[in-house]
């Protein structure tokens, strides 16, 4: 069942959403060589902490960590520790955080120094792919107009969206209803209605879509060992369009 939200309870997940976008500011201040995940991941749960919410991750189904910290062919759900960035990675840090009963949740993949090129395109195209899927959370349309729009501007630019992942819905609860694919064709499945609250999450990847999970149970890979990128809003549908909740 997709709930929709009061304007009320959007202007609490706004409040969520405020902490998660600080804690990924702070992230891209720290990121650099010789910093590891582990002091990410301690670094952003006392910033949450200090905000007055708890990180949504924590805990969630036994993940042991409070953010998620993905490097290079690394899609998602990478577990902070002892790895130490290096000149040239890429890193996806994901955060999630509860406040007053309602969750935010955001990813930025962030530079480690300098990158090459095809980083840095893979990155911006990414992040690009996100918007153009915002873009399309309007009510009247479609869920599978955002995913088309998401996979056409990845596969447009020669990259591949990852299909075995997806965004989802969040409120009360981290993930709700919908799911919310990258890929598809457009004008099907849900329509779009004010009030419900989705987020957007492309995951991209330099080679081909398949993926696979590591030993640890919960870091996602690229099957051929290329990078991924994974950009994530909170996105709040409004009578006038988007409203992005994790700015």
């Amino acid at each position: 069942m997709i709930v929709l939200k009061s304007g009320e309870e959007i202007e609490k997940m706004r409040v969520s959403g405020a902490i998660v976008a600080g804690a990924l500011k702070l992230a891209g201040e720290k990121i650099a060589p010789g910093v590891t995940t582990g002091e990410l991941d301690a670094l952003l749960e006392e910033f949450i902490r200090d905000h007055g919410a708890i990180p949504s991750f924590k805990g969630y189904s036994g993940f042991p960590a409070s953010i998620c910290a993905s490097i290079n062919e690394e899609v998602v759900h990478g577990i902070p520790g002892k790895r130490v960035l290096e000149e040239g990675d890429v890193i996806g840090i994901d955060v999630g955080a509860v406040k007053n009963g309602y969750h935010g949740d955001s990813a930025f993949t962030f530079p480690v120094g300098e990158i090459d090129e095809k980083a840095k395109r893979l990155l911006e195209v990414t992040q690009r792919a996100l918007f153009k899927g915002i873009e399309q959370a309007r009510p009247g349309n479609y869920l599978s107009d955002i995913g088309h729009a998401v996979q056409k501007e990845a596969e447009g630019e020669g990259y591949s969206v990852v299909r075995k992942l997806v965004g989802h819905g969040i409120g009360t609860k981290m993930h709700e209803e919908p799911q919310i694919p990258n890929f598809g064709r457009p004008g099907r499945v849900v329509l779009l209605r004010e009030g419900m609250v989705l987020a957007i999450e492309p995951m991209v990847n330099e080679g081909g879509y398949d993926v696979r999970v590591l030993g640890d149970e919960w870091t996602v890979v690229t099957a051929d060992g290329t990078r991924s990128a994974h950009f994530e809003h909170s996105v709040a549908i409004r009578a006038d369009g988007p409203d992005i909740l994790t700015k």
